[in-house]
């Protein structure tokens, strides 16, 4: 990837943290029930994956490869900002993890859901040479 790209992606990935972020205003989404935020969990997942099927479709050598780094984009900036956020300005520390639980899950979900995009993509452009 090129450093353009890097930079590209980097501000889409602030860019929406800053998003959730605003709309999760005042208390980061604990102002909603625990089933609300499990239908708002379950409806971002479609949407997620819309997001990376695009950003994969244009992605055109080395998916599977990629679909690693853009894991790494959707992973680890979120946490770094919710760490700082949640767990140091707020004075929650590690607990974070537990009480902003629907965050915690944004962690592990782009590990699954992107490598298994590329390599289905993968699959289905193969079919298409």
């Amino acid at each position: 990837m090129s450093p353009r790209s890097h930079i590209r992606i980097s501000l889409i990935v602030t860019a929406v943290w800053v998003l959730f972020w605003l709309l999760g205003w005042p208390d980061y989404y604990q102002q909603y029930s625990t089933r609300w935020m499990v239908i708002f969990v379950i409806a971002l997942i479609p949407l997620f994956w819309i997001l990376i099927f695009r950003m994969l479709r244009s992605i055109k050598s080395k998916r599977i490869y990629k679909s690693i780094i853009l894991s790494i984009y959707f992973t680890v900036p979120f946490f770094i900002y919710d760490y700082i956020y949640c767990g140091m300005y707020l004075g929650n520390g590690m607990k974070f993890l537990t009480k902003y639980w629907y965050l915690t899950i944004y962690y592990v979900i782009p590990w699954i859901m992107v490598p298994l995009t590329a390599v289905w993509m993968e699959r289905i452009f193969a079919t298409d040479r």
